[in-house]
């Protein structure tokens, strides 16, 4: 076990107040009247287009059942894990302010999308010929895919936290990894491992895998436009080829703590979060033992590598993985351990603890001291194999810098992330960015949905992927300037940060609209964090409206950052507790400066008002 210690100083200092916190109860009136800013203006806008062209996108795409109107099939490259993905981002949208009707979209295809999978079946793969999904789960993938499935579904609790069906399914999803359900046994709580890359609702696959199992039964592939670029079903076949080693554990398997996570927070009971901290903490001791890397493979007896013939750097997806590709004849570097960073910051929020990022702090560090000049450029590795580091790039290593930075607040984190636009304009350096950005997603919005009407494709045609580049939803922007939040599942500062899927939100404000009693900034009230440190967050909050509106914020997506005072207008006032009631007068707004113990509480999902 790992010994617990914050790293937050005197903001946090690891310590975790208790879950009924009391949330003050005075409500703060802003009577100064503001003249709208051109940011507030587009981010109303981009609301409002965002529903717009989420409802022509669902027309198309949606039948009534709310089947996704594609040819459904098993496979890693264009599978189940791609149908549920037509959504992504749907959830997050109503969560900051979107319209009801994208929730109620969301919802109906998810329903559907789980009823159409279970009676989808395959002939040749044998795990998925009775359904793709049992119990409303995949019968079995890895948690790269099993984690971009989940990315919807792991932020419904922003929304509904006293939906009972989601509740009961977030905890009996959270139970095929915990080892509380016998009848899906992936993980071993004895080695604190799950014992497969490839697992879900019946179980882990505890022998090498086969081609077909990734691929998916034979098809024609003459018929659909090929995403990964495969010329024929032989070419899809032989793209997993080399993905054989998959029995024992993989850092991506850490992606199943945010279903234990959700579960903690809808209230699901403290054995929830003891168990992602066991699993987190087995993984924090092998990479300590591992000289500070995370080992890409733990054999079923728990040692590092004890599957893969003893090489740490071994399995699928590990940091030796390099296959064919068989379009090509060439090797591609396939690494994707570095996408486990997220599920670390689960042990974050659940504990107030620096220790699940300070191992990617030392990995970082480990990564760059095998750094070499090439040709006169430094370069660091991307893979290790049997001949030590390899896949040079140049620079620095900063995968992952930014979201290690935004929990750490470190200077010298800071200083190891790179640039952004974003962080340029909280550190004053960007001043137009806000209506940039903002205009960006803007656009992306309008070329996204001319891209669904221009779109003369039949359902016959397209592959579960089909509608992926053709999803509206644009919330980056709205992400970072109304919660001063991550948006991990497409990084803005990529190609330095791989992209995630599953991943819930983090952020240091959330927004409630405590009048019509739902998540999200309440109709014409639009908010700019201007900046952020350590200890606090500025932000400026404005109603565009023509009539009052009261708004309810919080310090966190998970109440996790406790409110100390707020400074408006020169007044301070003590707010102590996981949210304060603000009343913003019409045409009215104020520059807001927050003080905020950061990891200082429980994560929960409650709304403000439902809490003790």
């Amino acid at each position: 076990m790992i010994a617990r210690r914050g790293f937050l100083g005197g903001a946090a200092a690891g310590l975790l107040l208790p879950a009924a916190v009391r949330a003050a109860t005075g409500v703060v009136r802003i009577a100064t009247p503001m003249a709208p800013p051109r940011w507030a203006v587009l981010q109303r806008e981009l609301l409002a287009a965002n529903a717009a062209a989420c409802r022509a996108y669902y027309g198309k795409y949606v039948d009534a059942r709310g089947y996704l109107k594609v040819f459904p099939r098993w496979g890693a490259n264009d599978g189940p894990d791609d149908a549920a993905e037509a959504t992504n981002d749907w959830e997050l949208l109503h969560a900051l302010g979107g319209a009801d009707e994208v929730l109620t979209m969301a919802r109906r295809f998810w329903e559907g999308h789980l009823r159409q999978y279970a009676a989808a079946c395959t002939v040749d793969v044998a795990i998925a010929r009775t359904g793709m999904y049992h119990r409303e789960f995949p019968v079995q993938m890895d948690w790269q895919h099993n984690s971009e499935g989940l990315t919807g579904f792991n932020r419904m609790g922003l929304n509904t936290p006293h939906d009972a069906k989601l509740i009961e399914r977030t905890c009996r999803f959270a139970d095929f990894y915990t080892g509380a359900d016998p009848a899906a046994p992936n993980y071993d709580p004895h080695h604190r491992i799950v014992k497969s890359a490839m697992n879900g609702s019946r179980g882990p696959m505890l022998h090498p895998a086969s081609a077909l199992d990734w691929a998916g039964d034979p098809f024609d592939t003459s018929r659909f436009r090929m995403e990964h670029g495969e010329g024929n079903y032989a070419e899809t076949l032989g793209h997993y080829a080399e993905y054989m080693e998959v029995v024992g554990d993989t850092p991506l398997n850490t992606h199943c703590t945010m279903l234990g996570l959700n579960a903690y927070a809808l209230g699901g009971g403290e054995r929830y979060r003891r168990w992602v901290l066991d699993y987190l903490d087995a993984w924090v001791d092998r990479a300590r033992a591992n000289g500070d890397i995370l080992p890409s493979n733990v054999g079923l007896d728990g040692t590092i590598g004890g599957a893969a013939g003893g090489r740490w750097w071994g399995g699928v997806y590990g940091w030796g993985f390099s296959p064919l590709v068989p379009q090509t004849g060439v090797r591609e570097n396939r690494n994707r351990v570095l996408r486990a960073l997220p599920a670390f910051l689960n042990g974050t929020l659940l504990t107030g603890d620096g220790a699940y990022i300070e191992l990617w702090r030392r990995q970082r560090d480990r990564i760059d001291a095998a750094g070499r000049t090439i040709e006169g450029v430094w370069h660091t590795p991307t893979m290790y194999g049997a001949n030590g580091w390899y896949g040079w790039k140049q620079g620095p290593h900063r995968t992952n810098g930014f979201e290690i930075w935004y929990v750490t607040q470190s200077p010298a984190d800071r200083a190891a992330a790179g640039e952004h636009p974003w962080i340029g304009f909280l550190e004053g350096r960007n001043p137009g960015w806000a209506e940039t950005a903002l205009e960006g997603d803007l656009k992306r919005v309008r070329e996204r949905l001319a891209l669904v009407e221009g779109d003369t494709t039949v359902p016959e045609n397209r592959l579960a992927d089909w509608t992926l580049d053709k999803n509206p939803a644009s919330v980056t922007a709205l992400i970072q300037q109304t919660t001063g939040g991550l948006h991990i599942a497409r990084p803005p500062w990529s190609p330095t940060s791989p992209p995630q899927g599953g991943v819930p939100l983090h952020c240091r404000l959330r927004w409630f609209d405590t009048g019509r009693r739902r998540a999200g900034l309440p109709e014409g009230v639009a908010a700019l964090v201007e900046a952020m440190d350590d200890t606090g967050v500025t932000v400026v909050l404005v109603n565009l409206s023509d009539a009052p509106r009261e708004v309810a914020m919080q310090g966190g997506a998970w109440a996790e950052h406790r409110l100390e005072r707020v400074a408006i207008d020169g007044r301070v006032q003590a707010v102590a507790g996981r949210s304060v009631t603000l009343r913003l007068e019409p045409g009215c707004g104020a520059r807001i400066a927050v003080t905020m113990r950061r990891y200082a509480q429980m994560p929960s999902l409650a709304f403000p008002w439902d809490r003790g």
